[in-house]
């Protein structure tokens, strides 16, 4: 079922989804392939197209994935490390119920129907800002552009990274080889419950933008 989404109703509502994912649907393969086509549309440095992209649906398998995120999501939560905002900005308004749906995530991470890993050929390890940024511009838009199409679908997804403190180990359960592929980030793949998400405040415009000089 495709929603009935302009572009802009379509970039201005595709949430990090966490606590409306629906964890007793299934998600049919053939719908995901479907959204990884139209990202594979994504443009990418050289056209070398050099990414893979990994799903997981064995449920032993989405476990063990499931317990490093939540070892290392504890572990973030719990240092103190997030950042402190000013009661009036909008971001520390949210804060209490973003960190609420993360807790909630990181508890039910095991019980999504599909978890997908997008990956990049060689490793990434203390590139220069250059390089770096043109790798990852190789693959971010069209993990973007895959959480686009689950969303015009009426499934979510939320961008993760928390599980990369433990990659080797992630790399492990998966048969991934380390030393050949970098992981990007873990998504839970489950359609939403509710379609009906909206805007999101954001910081006003002229408190983050510059013109030819900061």
């Amino acid at each position: 079922m495709n929603l009935d989404l302009t572009a802009d109703q379509l970039l201005s509502t595709t949430r990090s989804v966490r606590k409306r994912l629906d964890l007793e649907r299934p998600v049919e393969p053939e719908i995901v392939l479907e959204c990884l086509d139209l990202a594979l549309q994504a443009p990418t440095g050289s056209n070398r197209q050099g990414w893979h992209w990994m799903f997981i649906t064995d449920a032993d398998k989405k476990k063990a994935l499931a317990d490093l995120y939540k070892t290392n999501f504890v572990a973030y939560r719990d240092s103190g490390a997030r950042p402190a905002y000013e009661d009036s900005d909008t971001r520390a308004q949210r804060q209490s119920a973003v960190t609420d749906s993360a807790n909630y995530l990181a508890d039910h991470f095991h019980e999504v129907p599909i978890l997908m890993i997008p990956l990049l050929e060689g490793r990434l390890d203390n590139l220069p800002a250059f390089a770096a940024a043109s790798t990852w511009g190789s693959l971010l838009p069209a993990v973007w552009s895959f959480m686009l199409a689950l969303r015009s679908r009426g499934l979510g997804s939320a961008w993760t990274t928390l599980h990369l403190p433990s990659e080797r180990e992630a790399a492990e359960i998966l048969d991934i080889p380390f030393d050949k592929y970098t992981q990007g980030g873990l998504f839970p793949i489950a359609y939403t419950i509710g379609t009906d998400f909206k805007p999101a405040a954001r910081i006003p415009t002229d408190q983050i933008v510059h013109w030819n000089s900061w």
